[in-house]
């Protein structure tokens, strides 16, 4: 069994390796050749901590795993560590034996940065001008880099509940060359492309704050409860997803499809877009809205490349297992 320490991810996996794994497998789970098994997310009573496990089969890539891990809120004011926490397993799909184990921290944040990246470069118009931030945690700085190189974006605007944190954007706008500007909610109307990534459980961003043409990447919501958008808002825009079977019960969509306001047959997968067997953006004025779930198929998509890249650079390290 080969392992691939968290300290190597940083030295392996780029945003552009990232991108094309989330792509590939996304249309992968479009064309049906690849999909997930059943969430495990739990409470633990211990720490505040969410756990839980993630997998599935890509049957076009043959990779086959899990994800361990979840969401400890107090790490970083106790510990110092990230609040985040996560281990890849692959398996061998021929035999059932154990083939890696990598750290999943640093690869969660690219994995899901590249799946809203993927949602803008398929749906966002092609002259977005202005990108818009709600929330600037850890994961909100990835996501912003990432962002940045799909449009030729002249502004970041940026919202977060606890404003003192907005300077971690700013810094990452700043080393872009793109000029921040800190706004309130109702400020959003300017953004062209607008991404969520809270862990809240009510929503922020409203109907009122998005204009015709925008589309929304709503990264944070995986779990049931959380809410980032308003439920209004994805009756008004076309919805895609990773997993529509994720988005109405973890997802975004969750509460949208409880008050009536939508229907699991109106989610459409972003991995068809991809493919072309879905149009995508069909208007100027159409607002897309990605639900980005976080789907298990996306670690191990990610994990498969940067276990190919260890062994190449000769970083893996073999046990006997």
């Amino acid at each position: 069994m080969l392992i691939v320490h968290e300290r190597e991810i940083a030295a392996l996996m780029t945003r552009d390796a990232a991108f094309s794994a989330v792509e590939k497998v996304f249309a992968a789970m479009a064309d049906a050749k690849a999909y997930n098994f059943p969430v495990v997310r739990e409470a633990i009573g211990h720490e505040d901590a969410l756990y839980g496990f993630k997998g599935g089969f890509d049957r076009a890539g043959l990779t086959l795993g899990l994800k361990a891990g979840g969401y400890w809120p107090h790490n970083l004011e106790k510990r110092g560590e990230i609040n985040h926490q996560s281990t890849v397993f692959l398996f061998d799909p021929d035999t059932g034996k154990a083939k890696a184990m990598v750290g999943g921290n640093l690869l969660t944040a690219l994995r899901t940065a590249a799946a809203s990246s993927v949602s803008i470069r398929h749906l966002a118009r092609d002259d977005a001008k202005v990108l818009g931030m709600i929330g600037a945690g850890h994961q909100a700085t990835f996501q912003l880099r990432a962002a940045l190189e799909q449009r030729a974006f002249e502004k970041v605007i940026g919202w977060n509940l606890h404003p003192e944190m907005l300077p971690n954007l700013e810094k990452v706008a700043q080393e872009a060359g793109v000029p921040f500007e800190a706004v309130e909610l109702p400020g959003m109307t300017e953004a062209d492309v607008i991404i969520t990534i809270t862990s809240a459980f009510s929503p922020s961003l409203m109907a009122e704050h998005v204009s015709p043409g925008t589309h929304i990447a709503c990264m944070g919501t995986d779990t049931k409860g959380k809410q980032e958008v308003e439920a209004a808002l994805l009756s008004r825009a076309t919805v895609f997803t990773d997993e529509v079977a994720q988005s109405v019960s973890i997802g975004e969509a969750q509460h949208a499809v409880a008050e009536g306001a939508l229907k699991a047959e109106d989610i459409a997968q972003l991995g068809a877009v991809i493919n072309g067997s879905h149009p995508g953006r069909q208007s100027a004025e159409e607002i897309t809205l990605f639900d980005g779930t976080g789907v298990g198929l996306q670690d191990l998509a990610v994990a498969a490349a940067v276990v190919d890249l260890a062994v190449e650079k000769g970083v893996a390290t073999e046990v006997d297992f």
